[in-house]
């Protein structure tokens, strides 16, 4: 079962429960992940990380390995989702989602789960839409027909696909995209274009609670 960290804000604002899951190389515990969940609980989100098996390891002093295919993640993910749900209740909204890698599995199980009832929304952090460098290498097939409500924040500049990149994609009508201005993977801006991180990051945040928000009217 994996460990869940859990993130809450001083009051319930009784706003849909948010999952995490991890990109490929950074844990639940990256400087990203720590500076975004803690903007989140500032605006009232309940916010619970996960790692993977492979990622968890590592702190154990596992040598360091690639990820797993994410189809063999499946699993772990769900178990996620079943430990949360245990932990929440079962009337409480869920949102799953993740950064990189862990919002693009997310995504793969998305819509069972919002057949089922079990979720209500997916929100992706740097969604992969395709390897660095690889344009023509895509991971866009299921976006076209997804279902679930979904928020995806996206660097302007991200190498996994940028604002440019995107705009060509045949994606859902239920998938809305955050612009994070001159964002690159980690939402970082260059020195000179008006932006920064921590603004780029307080941005998102509130563009994340604000589609939690509409989940729960």
């Amino acid at each position: 079962m994996p460990e869940l960290l859990t993130s809450r804000p001083a009051t319930d604002t009784g706003l849909p429960h948010l999952l995490l899951a991890h990109g490929a190389s950074q844990p639940m515990t990256s400087p990203f992940f720590e500076t975004l969940v803690a903007m989140l609980s500032e605006r009232g989100l309940v916010v619970t990380r996960f790692e993977f098996a492979y990622m968890a390891a590592r702190r154990t002093g596992a040598k360091r390995r690639p990820p797993p295919p994410v189809e063999t993640l499946f699993p772990e993910f769900h178990a996620a989702i079943s430990a949360t749900r245990a932990a929440i209740g079962a009337t409480r909204p869920l949102i799953i989602g993740g950064k990189s890698m862990g919002g693009r599995i997310a995504s793969l199980i998305a819509d069972d789960l919002t057949r089922d009832r079990a979720i209500a929304g997916l929100v992706c952090l740097g969604y992969p839409f395709h390897p660095p460098k690889e344009p023509g290498t895509l991971r866009t097939a299921h976006l076209a027909g997804l279902a679930t409500p979904t928020l995806i924040a996206q660097g302007e500049r991200d190498p996994f696909g940028t604002r440019e990149d995107v705009a060509g994609y045949d994606l859902s009508p239920a998938i809305a995209v955050h612009w994070v201005g001159d964002g690159d993977h980690d939402f970082g801006p260059r020195g000179r274009s008006g932006f920064t991180r921590k603004g780029n990051l307080a941005a998102a945040s509130d563009a994340i609670v604000a589609f939690a928000a509409n989940l729960s009217i």
